[in-house]
């Protein structure tokens, strides 16, 4: 654990057993008990030593259980229960952020070698080696932790090609599931993603899903259609990346991957539209560790999509800026398609001002004309009609709306391209053949709220979005009758101000709800709450998981790595687990990273947010 850090993790265990059920060993607690502190540290110390020591004492019913492979969780309206009808409170973190690269060769997204290799990789030992397994399994539990979230990537199991699945990736995986079992882990398997794929900047999907549709990746970052750590080296801008999520390449690859049906009806892969092209690859990967999994009963369930993207889906005018986040070169969607096709642009750039992200100055990119696509393929807008040269040979723009209007109806994009996705998805996991059984968590796009999920509505094609049609219900009668009995909310929420800025400001802090700045100590800390509330109470009556939150480490200049005092960064953790607590709230905290140093952080786009550093073990 991080020097000086684990006080953090005392106050946390003692936040756990207070609220809820000892989800490890099921010491049944009310909700308004308070245990004594030095109870609590007699039970932390028993827990560090049946961990490390290699048995598990037997105790009377009720009392101290250990709660291993065998305990079989349901939901319960909002909550999720064991088979004596005692409430869990889910304490996890995310294992590994470190799966978001390969392991061979190093996908350290600093490093420019073979930054664009995407065939010949492999992700094997990602989190950790198997060898090395006991000793990572050993420390989680020892911290209190109990439930995890198991990152895999879509790249990682089908990266040589369509249909092509790493075996040894999959036998890996399989192996390394199943010795978190032992250990008493529950856990599900969170499909990653951040803007699309490593070569837009973030990871995710294999690079011949970029290549499918014509892009080549090599140009994306001299035609602004992604910032990638590797093209543009050190210093990478501070949290950048996610403005990837606007520009061309992720931003079409999500457009397509939803609304390809739609928004590119002339594009076709091997004679099948876009969108079901993509998305039918992605669910069969998915399901091919699904499938090695089965029987497994600590794998609860799976992730949908890490942090889903609208793409230009629902952008009502293209010549204006649409992304959530503008920071740095933010082109407008339509100037990000003609760099894309070549043409330079000036942009807008973006900086953090006192009252937000605001436009500080101009900038020319893309100057020397370079496009993003392959010799021989056009622009996949162009050929779908939002633009095209005039007589002169200049651009024009020709549907300025042409993804936020659909056959005369404005669309929307959590109830007509999300809902029907997730729907899609839990139906081929929880088939018979594959999970039966198995909770699906799913978010929509950060920051934005899932009420859609449970109001009647369509998509653009008349298909029902409510919650109780997401997923059909089972042939099966011993299977849950209901998807609410199944389908889990797992939204993730971050402290903005201490993320952007690296610093703990105890006074300052921002609602990314409505993006309001809250000033003062007690209304910061109301705030998080009152956040934390409303992602609750979104669900529609469904169980809430926070998927993802936590801080970053190398807070002020990385001061703490030099003197060893992490009271910032434990005053910072600190209001994130008091605003879950106080709403009752399971989470899986972000995260633990076995390959995290001081100089590079988590290896990704210069983040450093794991619980575990090398440098400080």
């Amino acid at each position: 654990m991080r020097q000086g850090f684990s006080i953090r993790f005392l106050h946390f265990s003692w936040l756990a057993c207070r609220l809820a059920t000892c989800y490890d060993y099921q010491i049944q607690f009310s909700i308004d008990a308070i245990i004594p502190f030095a109870y609590l540290s007699t039970l932390i110390m028993h827990q560090r030593k049946l961990n490390n020591g290699r048995e598990v004492e037997q105790k009377s019913r009720g009392q101290l259980r250990r709660r291993g492979m065998g305990m079989v969780m349901h939901i319960d309206g909002r909550w999720f229960k064991d088979e004596q009808q005692r409430t869990l409170i889910l304490r996890g973190v995310n294992l590994a952020s470190n799966a978001k690269i390969p392991v061979r060769p190093n996908g350290a997204t600093h490093l420019r070698e073979h930054a664009f290799e995407h065939q010949d990789v492999s992700f094997v030992g990602r989190p950790f080696p198997l060898a090395e397994a006991d000793e990572h399994f050993a420390r989680l539990k020892s911290w209190g932790f109990t439930f995890l979230r198991f990152l895999i990537t879509w790249e990682a199991v089908e990266h040589a090609g369509p249909g092509i699945y790493d075996q040894e990736y999959l036998d890996y995986v399989a192996a390394i599931v199943e010795k978190a079992g032992t250990y008493g882990f529950k856990l599900f398997i969170d499909p990653h993603q951040d803007v699309w794929s490593r070569f837009s900047g973030g990871d995710g999907a294999p690079g011949w899903t970029l290549e499918a549709v014509g892009f080549d990746m090599t140009k994306f970052g001299p035609s602004g259609a992604a910032l990638l750590h590797a093209v543009h080296g050190d210093p990478f801008p501070r949290m950048h990346w996610p403005t990837n999520g606007s520009k061309l390449a992720a931003a079409t690859m999500f457009t397509l991957f939803f609304g390809g049906h739609d928004f590119a009806p002339q594009t076709k892969i091997e004679g099948v539209n876009v969108q079901e092209y993509l998305q039918s690859h992605y669910i069969n990967a998915i399901k091919q560790v699904a499938l090695r999994l089965r029987g497994m009963e600590h794998v609860v369930g799976y992730d949908t999509l890490n942090e889903p993207g609208s793409g230009f889906i629902g952008k009502d005018d293209l010549h204006a800026h649409c992304g959530l986040l503008e920071l740095g070169e933010s082109p407008t969607p339509y100037q990000a398609m003609l760099l894309g096709a070549g043409y330079p642009q000036k942009v807008a750039v973006y900086g953090i001002r006192p009252t937000g992200l605001r436009p500080v100055s101009q900038r020319v990119i893309n100057p020397d004309g370079v496009r993003a696509w392959q010799e021989g393929c056009d622009c996949i807008w162009r050929q779908n009609g939002v633009w095209d040269l005039d007589a002169a040979g200049n651009p024009q723009l020709l549907k300025p709306d042409h993804f936020s209007i659909v056959r005369g109806r404005k669309v929307d994009f959590t109830n007509d391209y999300m809902t029907p996705f997730v729907r899609r998805f839990a139906n081929e996991i929880r088939a018979a053949d594959v999970a039966p059984r198995a909770f699906i968590f799913f978010e929509t796009e950060p920051n934005h709220f899932p009420q859609e999920l449970t109001a009647d509505g369509g998509d653009a094609r008349g298909e029902g979005s409510d919650v109780a049609g997401l997923v059909k219900q089972p042939e099966q009668p011993e299977q849950p009758a209901q998807p609410q009995q199944y389908l889990v909310h797992a939204p993730h929420w971050y402290d903005g101000v201490t993320c952007y800025l690296k610093r703990y400001l105890p006074f300052a802090g921002i609602d990314v709800h409505n993006m309001k700045v809250v000033v003062g100590r007690r209304r910061v800390q109301q705030s998080f709450i009152t956040q934390m509330r409303r992602l609750r109470d979104s669900s529609g009556g469904l169980p809430t998981l926070i998927g993802e939150f936590g801080i970053a480490f190398d807070l002020n200049n990385k001061r703490a790595y030099a003197t060893g005092n992490y009271q910032a960064q434990i005053k910072a953790i600190d209001r994130n687990f008091r605003a879950m607590e106080a709403n009752l709230l399971s989470y899986t905290l972000w995260n633990y990273n076995p390959d995290n140093t001081h100089a590079r952080g988590d290896q990704w786009n210069g983040e450093d947010f794991s619980i575990y550093s090398v440098d400080d073990a």
